[in-house]
């Protein structure tokens, strides 16, 4: 669905993303993992079209990125950013709606085909009982859900999520993965940032291993998150295994005596 092509990228003039080779595919859910500072957020800017490479291309559906019209690209990717927040008075419901915009002409009022959307994604993520509220009253953890919300009602056939999970309880963290992957169970196409091992372990079929702007790893989570890139990427030793039929990984011991530790 999305490939990236020896892509590089650069933020406030730096250089980021250096000869990034990527493909995102529909149906399967790929976890961007990296440490902090190495590129995980320019990479998704740069998959949704909002940061132009310096080299390199994306390619959406076979045409590249920037031969989309804005409002052809927004209907087929959701981008969902890092700490993404609102701060207009608005309602809940207003608020996802919002994501019903790339589907509308000028002056239209939502249908109800645009109803029913804005009423599955605020089921997805738990928000129906919050219709009526301002989002600006809310918590850190149930806005991360109404813009959740936002994204997917825009029915994507590509959801960009940037850490989507940080800011909620063990609960929602679960309950939002387990959507994201009944959502690639139905074709569509997922690609998000996590910091969470465990999670990126259980819920993502592929892994994309990031450090210092190239990618280090693609591949099936086990194999990606080996013990050897576990130590050198991550400078971490952990613990993993498998409950009910699914796997785990638990960071255990962090190295103090490598670039930049101490004792």
């Amino acid at each position: 669905m999305l490939t990236l092509q020896t892509l590089s990228a650069a933020r406030g003039g730096r250089p980021v993303l250096h000869d990034i080779d990527l493909t995102i595919r529909a149906g399967e859910v790929l976890g961007i993992v990296g440490p902090n500072g190495a590129g995980k957020s320019t990479l998704m800017r740069a998959a949704a079209g909002l940061t132009p490479p310096t080299a390199g291309t994306a390619i959406l559906d076979g045409e590249p990125i920037a031969a989309w019209s804005r409002a052809a690209l927004a209907r087929r990717i959701a981008y969902l950013p890092q700490n993404a927040d609102c701060h207009w008075p608005m309602t809940v419901a207003r608020v996802v709606a919002l994501g019903r915009l790339p589907h509308l002409t000028p002056w239209q009022g939502p249908t109800a085909a645009d109803a029913q959307a804005i009423g599955r994604a605020m089921a997805m993520a738990q928000v129906a009982d919050l219709s009526n509220r301002r989002i600006d009253k809310l918590s850190g953890g149930e806005k991360a859900r109404v813009l959740l919300a936002r994204a997917l009602a825009g029915d994507p056939a590509l959801l960009l999520a940037d850490e989507p999970v940080s800011d909620l309880d063990p609960y929602h963290r679960l309950d939002v993965m387990s959507h994201l992957r009944r959502l690639v169970d139905g074709g569509m196409a997922v690609a998000v940032v996590l910091h969470d091992l465990s999670l990126a372990m259980q819920y993502c079929d592929r892994l994309a291993l990031i450090d210092e702007g190239r990618i280090v790893a693609d591949g099936p989570p086990d194999a990606t998150l080996s013990p050897d890139r576990l130590a050198e990427v991550f400078r971490i030793t952990a613990l993993r295994g498998e409950r009910d039929g699914l796997p785990y990984l638990l960071p255990w011991k962090h190295d103090t005596e490598g670039p930049g530790g101490h004792r």
